[in-house]
C-alpha cells in the first residue's frame, strides 16, 4: 500500500513490504498495523518506507496490533531495524507497552526504511545465485517452482560421486526469517575461496546441496510464516503436495534422488536472543550415534565462535514425542542422519551484543562461513 500524507509518504508496495496505515492525522506519531500472511492469521514481519521526513525531527511509528502478533512476547527487548539507504541497517529505539510497538526515530535524511530484520531482497537473491554459479563452483542441479511459480534453485558444489557424503543446507522456510538467506550468502561467499585448506578438505569428502530460499512467495509478499497458499512449510514434511506445498515437495524429491548424510535447516527465532540448534532427540529413530554427532557439532561450533552457544534454546523433546512434520525431525528420521535446525535471533546475541546493529545480515553471513568449518570437522564421522 501507499499512503500520501501532507508531509509524509508511507509505502510498502515493494519486495517483502508489509504495513497498513490506520491514522496519519498526527504526522509525527503515525498509527500503523502489520498485515497478516495471505490465507493465514500469522503476522509479525513488517517492512515499510517513509518519505518526506524532516532531518532532525523525531517520529514515532506505532504498530498498534503488536500484542496480537504470532509471537507477542518477542517484542520485549526488541529494537526495530532502520536504514536511510536500504543497505546500511541499524537498530532504533523501540518500546513495547503491552499493546503497541512504538518505533522511535530521529530523521537524518528525508526518507528511511523500517523492517523487522534487515531484509534479503529477491534482487539480491538473484545476484547470489549468479555468484554461486559463476564464482563459487556450484552447478544448478535442479529448479523447483513455488506455488506462484517463482524459481527455487537447488545448487550443488561437488560431482555427485557415490562415495561422497551428502550435506544439505536449506534456508528461509519461514519467509520472515531473512537472516537465513544472509547465512547462505556467507556459505556461498566462502565457497569462492579456492585457497581455503579446511574447505577444500570438506569438499573432497562431501558434496554440498544448497537451497538459499525455500519460500520465495512468502518472502516477496512480506509474510512471517507461510507460503502463498497459507502453508507453514516447516509443518509440511509429512504431507507435502504439489498443490499446497510444492516447495517442500520439490526438495523431498531431490533428497530421495541424491541422499542425505547431514541436514541443516536455517531459521530465525523471534524470542530467544541467542544462536542455537534444535536436534532430533524426540525422534523414534534417535540413537546414541546421532546424539554424539549433535554434541560434537555443537561443541565445535561453540568453541569456534562466540556467536553460538548451547545453554539457551528450545525445551528438548521427550523420547518418541517429536513433531515429525518439522523438516529437521522428518529428514533425520528418514535418512538416519545428523539433522539440526539452526536458529538465529531477530533481536541480538546477548552473549556478544552489538548496540548499533543487533543481530544482523553481516553476522548471519559470518555464521554461515563458520558453520562450514564445523561441517568440515564432523564430515568424517557422519557414517
Amino acid at each position: 500500500m501507499t499512503v500520501v500524507l501532507p508531509s509524509l509518504k508511507i509505502s510498502s508496495d515493494f519486495d517483502s513490504g508489509n504495513i497498513q496505515v490506520l491514522d496519519a492525522s498526527h504526522p509525527q506519531h503515525l498509527l500503523l498495523a502489520i498485515e497478516p500472511d495471505t490465507r493465514s492469521q500469522h503476522f509479525q514481519w513488517f517492512h515499510f518506507k517513509v518519505e518526506g521526513l524532516q532531518p532532525g525531527q523525531s517520529y514515532t511509528f506505532e504498530l498498534t496490533n503488536a500484542s496480537q502478533s504470532s509471537y507477542n512476547k518477542a517484542w520485549t527487548g526488541y529494537r526495530a531495524a532502520a536504514s536511510h539507504d536500504h543497505h546500511d541497517w541499524f537498530r532504533t529505539d523501540t518500546r513495547f507497552d503491552g499493546e503497541s510497538l512504538h518505533i522511535q526515530f530521529q530523521a537524518e535524511q528525508p526518507h528511511a526504511w523500517f523492517a523487522y530484520f534487515e531484509p534479503y531482497s529477491r534482487e539480491r537473491h538473484d545476484w547470489l545465485i549468479e555468484q554461486a554459479l559463476t564464482h563459487a563452483g556450484t552447478e544448478l542441479l535442479a529448479t523447483g517452482k513455488s506455488a506462484e511459480g517463482r524459481d527455487i534453485p537447488l545448487l550443488r558444489r561437488g560431482n555427485g560421486d557415490a562415495g561422497k557424503r551428502k550435506v544439505w543446507l536449506i534456508a528461509q522456510q519461514h519467509p520472515g526469517e531473512h537472516m537465513a538467506e544472509w547465512f547462505m550468502e556467507g556459505v556461498i561467499e566462502r565457497l569462492q575461496n579456492r585457497d581455503d585448506t579446511e574447505l577444500n578438505a570438506l569438499l573432497a569428502a562431501a558434496d554440498l546441496y544448497l537451497v538459499p530460499n525455500m519460500n520465495p512467495d512468502g518472502a516477496f509478499h512480506g509474510h512471517l510464516r507461510t507460503n502463498a497458499m497459507g502453508q507453514d512449510l516447516n509443518r509440511a514434511w509429512q504431507s507435502a503436495s504439489q498443490e499446497i506445498s510444492p516447495e517442500v515437495f520439490f526438495v523431498q524429491q531431490q533428497m530421495a534422488k541424491h541422499g542425505v548424510d547431514l541436514f541443516l535447516d536455517i531459521h530465525g527465532d523471534e524470542e530467544i536472543p541467542y544462536v542455537f540448534t534444535a536436534g532430533c532427540e524426540g525422534n523414534p529413530g534417535y540413537t546414541p550415534r546421532i546424539a554424539e554427532l549433535e554434541q560434537h557439532f555443537r561443541s565445535h561450533l561453540s568453541a569456534l565462535t562466540r556467536d553460538f552457544q548451547t545453554t539457551h534454546g528450545y525445551t528438548r523433546d521427550l523420547p518418541g514425542e517429536a513433531n515429525m512434520t518439522l523438516a529437521c525431525n522428518s529428514v533425520g528420521q528418514q535418512y538416519d542422519c545428523l539433522s539440526l535446525t539452526l536458529e538465529m535471533p531477530f533481536k541480538d546475541n546477548d552473549d556478544a551484543p552489538d548496540a548499533r546493529t543487533g543481530w544482523s545480515g553481516k553476522r548471519s553471513a559470518q555464521l554461515g562461513k563458520d558453520v562450514l568449518s564445523s561441517i568440515a570437522d564432523i564430515v568424517g564421522r557422519l557414517r
